[in-house]
């Protein structure tokens, strides 16, 4: 491991990988474009304040990671593994929520928890940025409630 960064391989390189530098003493995990010089996608996210925030992003990068990344206010409880709705995200474009994929059983039981749903509603873990996906606009909801999966099990 030269440099800090891992060998990767072209044809399925990692979502994520490690930071070699500790940021406020924890180990931070950036998306795949923070350390490639893929073709960028374009993404916004809209804060809870309605600033936008314009961003540059490699293809198989997910929204939470993305938002993470880059300081966005997204908590992302379950740390993406689809079992709290901390990482809602509302798309702004019918249109472009139509060319994402369907989301899976899981999401929805997930969305149904989520603080101010709609129907253009994804959980940020699981929408992966391609191509098709180039100038996606999410916006932040105003409040998120962190119930998770586990919370319910049990019961």
């Amino acid at each position: 491991m030269a440099g800090g960064n891992p060998v990767q391989s072209a044809q399925n390189p990692p979502a994520v990988v490690a930071s070699p530098a500790l940021v406020h003493g924890v180990c931070t995990v950036f998306p795949r474009s923070h350390y490639t010089a893929e073709a960028r996608i374009n993404v916004s996210f809209i804060d809870k304040d309605g600033t936008r925030i314009d961003l540059q992003v490699a293809e198989g990068d997910n929204l939470l990671d993305i938002a993470q990344a880059n300081d966005l206010e997204m908590e992302g409880a379950c740390g993406g593994s689809c079992a709290c709705s901390t990482c809602h995200v509302v798309v702004e474009d019918p249109d472009m929520f139509d060319k994402m994929e369907e989301p899976s059983d899981d999401e929805n039981d997930m969305l149904d928890l989520a603080f101010g749903l709609t129907e253009t509603s994804r959980l940020g873990c699981q929408v992966l940025m391609n191509k098709e996906l180039d100038g996606l606009v999410v916006r932040l909801p105003a409040m998120t409630r962190n119930l998770q999966a586990s919370d319910f099990e049990g019961k």
